[in-house]
């Protein structure tokens, strides 16, 4: 019986080194698996930050570009000026042009100038300076635009800045004589 029990003493003690082996196996597999799947992570997180860094770029682009012809544009101009190369009405027209260029930019990415109100509204613009009057019909009345406002897709990206006129009695000026800044 001695035999016995120490054999079976041995087989267990087999069995459980060969347990034991199994687990750091197991631990050997998971943890290759573990470095695996980190790298597999790391590649894809820089694959998806080279997307947004390109998508950034390529969405970035068609403005730098036109933003560059622009500059072209004005450096055309300048050299002109210096060269003293332009009467004063082609000046004139140049510039005007130079302004119509900037705003077919402005249109191209759904920026439009918002039409001016006689009436202040707060929505779409910002009274800058107000001017007191004696006539209460011309209480909120946009007396001078400062400011052009631009919307994109319907909403204000900049408010137009306005003068306004208050209904003030006994305080109304016909010039810029007691206006008050906001």
């Amino acid at each position: 019986m001695g035999q016995e029990r120490t054999g079976g003493q041995d087989f267990s003690l087999e069995a459980l080194s060969e347990d034991v082996q199994g687990l750091k196996d197991l631990v050997d597999l998971q943890s290759r698996r573990d470095t695996e799947q980190q790298r597999a992570f790391d590649a894809l997180y820089e694959e998806l930050r080279q997307y947004k860094d390109d998508f950034i770029f390529q969405a970035e682009k068609p403005l730098l570009l036109d933003l560059l012809l622009f500059y072209d544009s004005l450096n055309w101009f300048q050299q002109s000026l210096v060269k003293q190369e332009m009467s004063p009405e082609v000046i004139a027209d140049s510039f005007q042009y130079l302004i119509d260029e900037f705003l077919e930019l402005l249109y191209r990415r759904d920026v439009l100038p918002m039409e001016s109100k006689d009436r202040f509204d707060r929505e779409s613009q910002k009274a800058i300076k107000v001017v007191y009057s004696d006539d209460a019909s011309k209480d909120y009345q946009v007396r001078q635009v400062l400011k052009r406002g631009f919307a994109r897709g319907g909403r204000v990206l900049r408010p137009e800045e306005v003068v306004i006129q208050r209904y003030e009695p006994g305080r109304g000026v016909d010039a810029d004589d007691g206006a008050g800044e906001l």
